[in-house]
C-alpha cells in the first residue's frame, strides 16, 4: 500500500486538528472570560481555560519533542527518536535477544510442546505422509531439472578419477588377500580349484586332446623314431596310453593334495601367498607396478566413457521414477514416514531421543543465531532513513499520543478549577 494512501495518515491528521481546535477553544475561553472581568462564572471559566491551555501546550511540546524539534527551535533534549536512533537500535536488538531468543525460554516452550509426539501424530495419518512424499518428489524433480548436467558430469568424472588415482591399489589388494587367507579360506579356494582341474582331467575329450598333442609333438621332433615305432605299435595308441597315464597320475596327485592338509604343495601355496601379500604392503617396486596398471586402466577410453555416463544413467533413472505417480522412491519414502509416525506413537524411548535431539539442535541454533539476529536488527534499524523512521513511528503511535494532548487539556483545566476553588476557600 502506498504511504500516501495509508488510512492512519488521515486519521492522525484529523486527531491533530481536534487537538489544535481544543487548544484554540481554551484560548478563546480564556480571552472571553478575561474580557468579562473574570467575575462569577467567568472566574471559573478563566481558571479552567488558563490551566487547560498550559496543559495542552505542555503536552503538545512533549509529543512533538519525541519526533522533531518544536517550531524547529534548537531546544535541548528534543527530537529524541531521530537523535537517539542508534541507541534505540541497539536497545531494541538487545531486548529481542534477551526476551525472544533466550535459549532457556525457547527450550522450555519447545519441551512443553513435545515436538516428537506431535510429529508422530501428524505422520501417522496416511494422507499426511502421502502429501509429504509427494512434495518431496516434486522438489526432487525440480532439483534434477535445475542441475547443469554437463557440470555435474564433469564434477563426477573429476571426483571419481581423482579418488581412483589416490587409491592405493597395492595396499588394498594386500588387504583383500589377507581376508582370503583368514580362517584358511585360501585353502578352500585351492580345494575348489583342484577339484575343477580333476574334473577337467577326467574328461575323455581332454585325454584325446592330450594324446593328439603328444603324437603331434613326437612326429615333429622325432620323425625317425615315430616311423620306427609305427612298425612295432601304432604311435596313436602310444599317445593314448601316455595321455591316460598322465591324467591318472595327475588325478592321483590332486587327490593326495586334497586329502592331506599339510601337503607340501599346500605349504608352498600358503607361503607364496603370504610372501606376496607382504610384498604388496611393503615392496615399493611391486606397489609401483600395481599402481601403474591401475593408472592404465583409469586412462583407458572405455573406463573414462563409463565414468562420464554415470550421472546420465543415474539422472535418467531418477527422473523417470520421480515423474511417475507410482514412483518407487516416493512410495518408499511414504512408507518410511508412516512407519516413523507409528514408531513415534508407540515407542516412548524413541520420542524422548528425538525430543532430546531437537532440543540440542534448537539450543545450538539459538546460540548461533542470537548474536547474528541481534546484529542484524541493530544494523537494519540504524540504516533506516531518519525521516522515514520518524514518520512510521508517528503513524504507529501518533494516534495515542494525540489522546495524551486531549487528556492534558482536560486534566489541566480540572486542575485549574481545583486550584481556583482552593484559592477562593483560603480567601474566605
Amino acid at each position: 500500500m502506498n504511504a500516501v494512501d495509508d488510512p492512519r495518515r488521515a486519521q492522525l491528521r484529523r486527531l491533530k486538528l481536534y487537538a489544535v481546535a481544543m487548544l484554540l477553544a481554551m484560548l478563546a475561553g480564556f480571552i472571553v472570560s478575561h474580557l468579562n472581568g473574570e467575575r462569577g462564572i467567568w472566574a471559573w471559566v478563566s481558571a479552567f481555560c488558563e490551566a487547560a491551555t498550559v496543559g495542552a501546550l505542555a503536552d503538545w511540546f512533549a509529543v512533538v519533542a519525541l519526533f522533531r524539534r518544536p517550531l524547529n527551535l534548537p531546544i535541548p533534549h528534543t527530537a529524541i527518536i531521530p537523535r537517539n536512533k542508534e541507541r534505540i537500535a541497539d536497545s531494541l536488538a538487545v531486548f529481542v535477544r534477551d526476551h525472544f531468543l533466550e535459549p532457556e525460554t525457547l527450550l522450555a516452550k519447545l519441551k512443553v510442546f513435545d515436538p516428537a509426539t506431535r510429529l508422530g501424530e501428524w505422520l501417522a495419518q496416511p494422507q499426511q505422509a502421502r502429501m509429504l512424499a509427494g512434495m518431496a518428489r516434486g522438489w526432487a524433480v525440480q532439483a534434477l531439472d535445475l542441475l547443469d548436467e554437463a557440470a555435474v558430469r564433469r564434477a563426477i568424472q573429476s571426483f571419481v578419477v581423482e579418488q581412483l588415482r589416490q587409491w592405493n591399489a597395492a595396499a588394498t589388494a594386500g588387504e583383500l588377500l589377507g581376508l582370503l587367507t583368514a580362517d584358511n579360506r585360501h585353502q578352500r579356494v585351492l580345494d575348489e580349484g583342484l577339484k575343477r582341474v580333476a574334473t577337467w582331467l577326467d574328461k575323455d575329450s581332454v585325454r584325446q586332446h592330450a594324446s593328439a598333442l603328444i603324437v603331434r609333438y613326437i612326429r615333429k621332433e622325432w620323425p625317425t623314431l615315430a616311423s620306427t615305432v609305427d612298425w612295432v605299435k601304432p604311435i596313436d595308441e602310444i599317445g593314448d596310453s601316455l595321455a591316460d597315464r598322465l591324467a591318472r597320475a595327475g588325478l592321483e596327485e590332486l587327490q593326495d593334495v586334497l586329502s592331506q592338509p599339510e601337503h607340501p604343495l599346500r605349504q608352498d601355496y600358503a607361503r607364496w601367498l603370504g610372501d606376496y601379500m607382504q610384498r604388496l604392503r611393503e615392496d615399493p617396486a611391486l606397489a609401483e607396478k600395481v599402481n601403474t596398471l591401475k593408472q592404465q586402466v583409469i586412462d583407458h577410453p572405455a573406463v573414462q566413457e563409463y565414468v562420464q555416463g554415470l550421472w546420465k544413467r543415474v539422472h535418467d533413472y531418477l527422473r523417470d521414477d520421480l515423474s511417475r505417480e507410482d514412483s518407487v522412491l516416493a512410495g518408499y519414502l511414504e512408507r518410511s514416514l508412516s512407519k516413523l509416525g507409528t514408531a513415534l506413537g508407540e515407542d516412548p524411548a524413541l520420542r524422548d531421543a528425538l525430543n532430546q535431539h531437537m532440543l540440542a539442535g534448537a539450543e545450538k541454533l539459538t546460540n548461533r543465531l542470537r548474536n547474528g539476529v541481534t546484529t542484524h536488527i541493530a544494523q537494519t534499524v540504524k540504516a533506516w532513513n531518519e525521516k522515514k523512521l520518524v514518520e512510521q513511528l508517528e503513524l504507529s503511535v501518533g494516534r495515542d499520543l494525540q489522546y495524551i494532548r486531549f487528556n492534558g487539556t482536560l486534566v489541566g483545566g480540572l486542575i485549574g478549577l481545583l486550584l481556583h476553588a482552593i484559592t477562593g476557600w483560603l480567601k474566605f
